[in-house]
């Protein structure tokens, strides 16, 4: 059987350093903090005392207010990212089979401020039940691509990827799969993530997740520094448009990049460490170039999980000089998570839009914040550290790992016929 080629249409971004895919690329360039003091609520008292906030989003600009009471903010995010990817890739909705289209959508955890609130509501009241009846479909993952769905008529395949902090790349990789393999001919994919609240910063900090540099907020994400003490969690997310190769250019369709292969792995190790070699992330690489049909030296940029722990950034730099012997020290490598912090299950979504910034602008976006580097790290390695490096970029691997082990990787290139 011959596989069908899967292409890049439309982008959609809503992130704490751009609510659009320019704001978005432009902050990437510029080597932008999305780190500020908590707004959303009083974290006076909690040990981390900033986040990556979404900023001046407005969601009446997509939805009419009625039916955004209808859901959580992860959700609203997502119908945002989702309107502009449609609207970028210029899709005519009255032209396209609907049955051959679909949705899939990541998260790691979904409507948490929702079920934050309906539980404090009930524990404060007199023991009578009376929980929105909205609560149980805003919190639920799944009601993301649903509602998506539902507003645009795609009645193709329709789910959500839930595996932590990987999800978004593992929709994006089961939308390539589902195309290439005939099932659908497009899908909007994509993913979202709410978390900064009391719940999220508070679970995070009991697990000794975050970074506690609250007298700096703006530059406590610093992968690969030496003085890094945990991820700053972030919020929004990021959507794309996939979508089979000869329905992209029967249709005039801009094509941004495309899709040449995924990976998928499990540390099968530890609940929320990486494996200390590497050993998964090793795999998930290989599969994704053997999958993309790629040798190592074909890949330019690797943009890496990089969240900013002890742990995990060294892990990944080591699977990485396995994969990729000396060329590892030829490649770039950055991790835009030190602009963005850490959207959890919508991680990919927007590391896939600056894997594909590199492509379209031929530069890497930067690391910032990093003062000394870690000591632990080989100084072979080409991190492009503080500042945006021009260099002809044509390949980018993107990699996303997350909690109970699970690692996606997924290769973009430039598209050629």
């Amino acid at each position: 059987m011959k596989l069908r080629r899967v292409v890049v249409t439309g982008l959609g971004a809503v992130t704490p350093i751009g609510n659009t895919v320019e704001e978005y690329w432009d902050s990437l360039e510029k080597g932008v903090s999305g780190a500020q003091p908590i707004t959303k609520f009083d974290a006076s008292k909690f040990k981390t005392q900033f986040a990556c906030e979404v900023k001046g989003f407005n969601v009446n600009e997509y939805l009419d207010r009625k039916e955004a009471r209808k859901m959580d903010l992860f959700c609203q995010y997502a119908m945002a990212v989702g309107d502009q990817a449609i609207k970028d890739s210029k899709l005519d909705l009255d032209a396209i089979d609907k049955s051959r289209v679909g949705v899939i959508w990541g998260a790691g955890i979904g409507g948490l401020t929702s079920l934050q609130k309906e539980v404090i509501d009930f524990a404060n009241g007199d023991g009578t039940p009376r929980f929105n009846p909205f609560f149980i479909p805003k919190m639920l993952v799944d009601l993301a691509p649903g509602h998506l769905a539902i507003k645009y008529g795609f009645s193709g395949p329709n789910f959500s990827t839930v595996s932590a902090c990987a999800s978004a790349t593992n929709a994006f990789v089961d939308a390539f799969n589902y195309i290439r393999l005939g099932k659908a001919d497009m899908f909007l994919a994509g993913g979202t993530e709410a978390c900064v609240n009391e719940s999220g910063i508070g679970g995070f900090n009991a697990l000794k997740a975050l970074s506690t540099r609250n007298d700096s907020p703006e530059s406590a994400s610093r992968p690969f520094d030496q003085n890094r003490d945990g991820f700053v969690l972030g919020e929004g997310g990021g959507a794309l448009i996939l979508e089979e190769l000869d329905h992209a250019l029967a249709r005039g369709a801009k094509i941004y990049a495309e899709v040449m292969g995924g990976g998928m792995s499990c540390d099968a190790h530890h609940m929320t460490a990486p494996h200390p070699e590497g050993e998964g992330v090793v795999k998930v690489m290989q599969e994704a170039l053997k999958d993309a049909n790629m040798s190592p030296d074909e890949i330019d940029y690797i943009n890496v999980h990089g969240t900013s722990t002890p742990l995990g950034d060294v892990a990944e730099l080591k699977g990485i000089q396995k994969v990729f012997g000396d060329h590892a020290y030829e490649m770039n490598i950055s991790s835009t998570k030190s602009m963005t912090g850490h959207l959890l299950g919508a991680a990919g979504a927007i590391e896939a839009l600056a894997s594909i910034f590199a492509l379209e602008r031929q530069t890497v976006p930067p690391t910032i914040n990093n003062e000394t580097r870690d000591e632990n790290i080989d100084p072979r390695f080409k991190l492009t550290l503080n500042k945006a490096e021009k260099r002809e970029v044509n390949a980018v691997l993107s990699n996303t790992f997350g909690f109970g082990g699970h690692n996606f990787s997924i290769i973009l290139k430039k598209f050629a016929e």
